[in-house]
C-alpha cells in the first residue's frame, strides 16, 4: 500500500526544505500522513483487515515521534507543517 510514484514526488516537492531534500522530517511526516489517509479509507470497506491495521498503528507512532522531534528542535517549522497538513487541530 505504498504511495504511487507520482503522488510521492508531488508530496516531496511540496514539503521539501531545499531542492534535493527527500528525507527531512517535514517530508517524512507528509508522506506518512498521505499513507495514513489512504489506509483509513481502505478500512472503511475492509473492516477486518487487522494486519494492515497494525501497519497503520506503526505509521501513526512513527509520525508522532517525528513530530515530537520537530517540535523540540524547530517549533516554527513544526507549526507551519501541522497547519499545512491539517493535523493536530
Amino acid at each position: 500500500m505504498a504511495l504511487a510514484g507520482e503522488a510521492k514526488k508531488q508530496v516531496i516537492s511540496k514539503y521539501r526544505v531545499h531542492k534535493t531534500d527527500t528525507g527531512s522530517p517535514e517530508v517524512q511526516v507528509a508522506i506518512l500522513s498521505q499513507r495514513i489517509l489512504e489506509l483509513t479509507e481502505h478500512f472503511k470497506s475492509h473492516k477486518k483487515d487487522h494486519h494492515s491495521r497494525l501497519g497503520l498503528l506503526t505509521m501513526v507512532a512513527r509520525r508522532r515521534r517525528l513530530l515530537k522531534y520537530l517540535k523540540s528542535n524547530s517549533p516554527e517549522r513544526y507549526k507551519t507543517l501541522i497547519t499545512s497538513l491539517g493535523i493536530r487541530r
